[in-house]
């Protein structure tokens, strides 16, 4: 059945002017001008045929606006009730945030009290993993991704740009004062990195530091990053690490850089979606909120840098 009304924005217009009894008034409160208010009555007297208002001096309520405005006013706060539900819903729905392993352990967790403290209202679900997420039969809202950024038919934004740096506890590092040093120290080793190109093996960073064909000690860790950086921590030995996965440990002095050196790659930390997710309020939330995390986050890293033999891999940069 169709519904046989006037114009909504006529009907805004009216129950503003007739509230404040005042077509200045009301203009203010709609942003629009007086004129733009006053043509909008026009257009509701005409369609109902009767007066609205008695112009004069002072703007006065005619008896049929007398007896309509209360209708008109219920409805509306009626409308404005239910646009609130549909929000609110919208955003009681869990935030689903798809994140590398090491990135949610080593960066995000020690944040996510300042999230919820600031959006006590999104339930925030995480999935850990390497794997990229469909986003076209999955539901999930939103991802923290780490590559070149090339992520095809998704939005793209880039959180951190990466460097590649060498940590181990303070009392090791303390140790180290030479790429000999470093040669003779135990190292540890991010197999699935290496395999995928991210990370240089540990003869390619020596031999780039001028030491070649020494046996080295090496003990290997497969399948998340998170695993060598912790090994570090614990006293282990030295470990290749991203530089964002290690800065809050570095500034609390659970770790150290080693050599003060490190690698520019073209590698970093994005957040991605698809585009229709980017409106969504918890979305809009997050995205806010771990932007300004990223901008609090202070640089460890000296600007002295080494540079590896020109190879095709990720982790050379490609600028």
């Amino acid at each position: 059945m169709s519904r046989r009304l006037p114009s909504l924005n006529a009907l805004r217009v009216f129950e503003a002017a007739a509230r404040h009894q005042s077509f200045v008034r009301a203009a203010e409160e709609l942003h629009v001008t007086p004129a733009a208010v006053s043509q909008q009555i026009k257009v509701l007297e005409d369609y109902l045929g009767v007066v609205l208002f008695k112009r004069g001096k002072t703007l006065t309520l005619s008896e049929s606006s007398s007896t309509v405005l209360q209708q008109v006013s219920d409805a509306f706060d009626q409308l404005e009730r239910a646009m609130l539900k549909v929000r609110a819903d919208r955003v009681a729905e869990p935030l689903v945030l798809s994140t590398p392993p090491a990135f949610a352990a080593r960066w995000l967790m020690p944040r996510l009290d300042d999230f919820h403290e600031r959006h006590p209202e999104i339930e925030l679900h995480l999935l850990a993993t390497r794997r990229a997420v469909d986003f076209s039969i999955e539901e999930v809202d939103v991802a923290i991704r780490f590559g070149p950024g090339d992520f095809r038919d998704l939005r793209v934004e880039p959180l951190m740009q990466e460097k590649i740096v060498l940590v181990a506890t303070p009392a090791i590092a303390s140790t180290i004062k030479t790429a000999a040093d470093l040669a003779r120290s135990s190292l540890l080793e991010d197999d699935c990195q290496i395999k995928n190109g991210e990370f240089p093996d540990w003869k390619t960073w020596l031999s780039t530091l001028g030491i070649d064909y020494v046996p080295l000690q090496l003990r290997r860790y497969s399948g998340d990053s998170n695993l060598a950086i912790q090994a570090a921590a614990n006293g282990m030995g030295v470990t290749l690490a991203w530089h964002s996965l290690v800065a809050d440990d570095i500034k609390a002095g659970r770790l150290s850089l080693v050599l003060d050196q490190s690698i520019p790659t073209s590698l970093g930390f994005h957040l991605v979606m698809p585009d229709k997710h980017a409106t969504l309020e918890k979305v809009v939330a997050f995205r806010a909120w771990i932007f300004d995390q990223v901008a609090q986050q202070e640089p460890v890293v000296p600007n002295e840098l080494i540079q590896l033999p020109q190879r095709k891999k990720l982790y050379l940069n490609r600028g």
